[in-house]
């Protein structure tokens, strides 16, 4: 009890945002997701894990960024790339997106509102990016929506929460637990976790085979650091940053947030 207690203090003491997940975010009883800032680590940490990628990125390519929210992973991809378009069902964030495009003077993106689940795009597209979104579906077997839209031969990068990331990251329905980031919540079995989590949660090997059963060719799975983000700015987050959290992907699974799978339609 004391260290779960200490856990609480530390989660609501230090930690930044703490209305991570406010209910103007939730739909139908399922949370929508509120995406990370433009300049927050774990976007410009996946940005850079995508750029890295042999062959993701050109200037010959469309890319399509699935569940796009402020934009921040697109526009901030769209000078490696032909053009961008990103895709949401909800609007609350575009004007974020029109401004950041509008200020940097991207002329080669765009916002549309619609969803994938319930009609196909019009066109398939060379690369995709879906980051933080497959949780938040109605079904996760609907990334087979995601195979459709893609050309063949085509690569597309997704990620998706960690199991065994200490704190629950997309909070849950719980009365005597109310504050969002619930300390081993997500380490419970899959189906107790499900039954009162705000969002789904994946291991490796679910994941992977949710891509696989969906037709794609696995190429890469990764561990995605923590990116400390939501901790306040001071000597601990440096000291964590420098010393814990201090590479773009771990080995260990404790120590990162999301999980990065890079897949081909073969």
């Amino acid at each position: 009890m004391r260290r779960v207690w200490v856990i609480y203090v530390f989660n609501n003491s230090i930690m930044r945002y703490s209305d991570r997940v406010p209910e103007e975010l939730t739909k139908d009883g399922h949370y929508l997701g509120r995406p990370a800032d433009f300049d927050d680590k774990i976007v410009t940490r996946r940005v850079k894990l995508v750029k890295d990628y042999p062959g993701f990125c050109g200037k010959n390519y469309e890319l399509l960024d699935i569940g796009c929210g402020n934009g921040a992973s697109t526009l901030l991809l769209s000078a490696e790339m032909k053009n961008c378009l990103g895709i949401d069902i909800e609007s609350v964030h575009q004007p974020e997106f029109e401004l950041y495009k509008q200020t940097h003077h991207i002329t080669n993106c765009e916002f549309r509102l619609h969803n994938l689940e319930e009609t196909p795009l019009e066109k398939q597209y060379d690369r995709i990016i879906s980051f933080e979104v497959i949780e938040h579906l109605n079904d996760d077997k609907s990334v087979s929506k995601y195979y459709d839209t893609l050309k063949q031969g085509g690569l597309i990068a997704i990620t998706v929460p960690n199991k065994w990331w200490v704190f629950e990251t997309h909070g849950a329905n719980l009365p005597l637990l109310p504050w969002n980031r619930v300390p081993f919540f997500s380490w419970l079995p899959t189906p107790i976790h499900e039954r009162w989590a705000k969002a789904r949660i994946y291991t490796k090997s679910r994941i992977v085979q949710l891509m696989r059963n969906a037709g794609f060719e696995i190429l890469d799975v990764k561990y995605v650091t923590a990116p400390m983000d939501v901790l306040k700015d001071g000597k601990l987050k440096r000291f964590l940053i420098k010393n814990v959290f201090n590479g773009d992907t771990t080995s260990n699974p404790c120590l990162s947030t999301s999980i990065m799978v890079i897949c081909k339609k073969a």
